[in-house]
């Protein structure tokens, strides 16, 4: 096993499957040890099945065949107290916290903004930025503690630019950028890094589901994932649709590590080249 951020422990939200789940993985292969939560519920409007417990399960086994100790928790990001219950009660047990990867949002499919109802744009806020200003709040005070960490926050693509029909979503990741600053600057003093990663289209549940093939190929009466990879490449400078959540981690087990000692206030796209068109 690699060692590139052995002996800390790492507090990851969203970890049930997808993104969250290959950072959780990945940082265990190189040695951290793991605060996985996840709210294992559906949201409404989201085109994507709900994350499960036994997605969150199976998250922590795959996270114990590494030979690594993990914490689970289901917890909603837009309720700082059960997170802080559930990052305290994590580091209690595995000793500290290191890294925190605030990863957990959702999608949902919108109006133009002038038209949203005012309950999509706040889910939207309240989980995609508020939830991540929440997360890294309760766990600040254990890195603060330590007298170092690192800091991972997920924005997109969509918040160094904008789309169509997804305003809130540009909105919230927008804020994120402002958020990983913010907190660069202000936790920086503490020997804290903050940077934030950018994914364009991965292939986990959010993207790969049979409401977004029908979205974006209504031309077709069973869409797949065939259907929709060439409109997706069309977003991109390299030749491919989308990329991996192990693509995603390996940029987070940079930034988290002390290869990136150095490295704050970054806003690393993963791309594929497409903030170039």
């Amino acid at each position: 096993m690699a060692e590139r951020v052995a002996g800390k422990v790492a507090f990851v939200t969203g970890a049930a499957r997808g993104q969250g789940r290959s950072h959780a993985v990945r940082l265990a292969q190189e040695g951290a040890d793991i605060i996985a939560v996840d709210i294992c519920q559906p949201f409404d409007d989201s085109p994507a099945p709900p994350a499960t417990s036994e997605d969150l399960a199976e998250t922590a086994d795959l996270v114990k065949n590494l030979d690594r100790r993990i914490v689970t928790a289901e917890v909603d990001v837009r309720d700082y107290d059960s997170l802080k219950a559930a990052v305290d009660a994590g580091a209690e047990q595995l000793g500290g916290l290191d890294i925190v990867v605030a990863n957990a949002g959702i999608a949902t499919v919108a109006p133009r903004l002038d038209r949203m109802d005012e309950r999509l744009w706040q889910d939207m806020i309240d989980v995609n930025l508020t939830g991540v200003w929440k997360s890294v709040k309760a766990a600040a005070p254990h890195l603060i503690s330590a007298g170092q960490g690192a800091i991972v926050l997920t924005s997109s693509v969509a918040g160094l630019k904008a789309y169509t029909h997804t305003g809130h979503y540009n909105a919230a990741k927008h804020g994120v950028v402002g958020l990983m600053r913010s907190f660069a600057v202000e936790l920086g003093p503490k020997n804290i890094r903050v940077n934030s990663v950018h994914p364009t289209h991965v292939n986990t549940p959010l993207l790969i589901n049979e409401k977004t093939f029908r979205l974006f190929r209504p031309d077709l009466d069973n869409p797949g994932p065939d259907d929709l990879a060439p409109i997706c490449q069309t977003f991109h400078t390299l030749p491919i649709p989308w990329v991996t959540p192990e693509d995603i981690s390996n940029a987070v087990l940079f930034l988290a590590s002390d290869e990136a000692r150095y490295i704050t206030g970054v806003a690393l796209p993963v791309d594929a080249g497409s903030c170039l068109k």
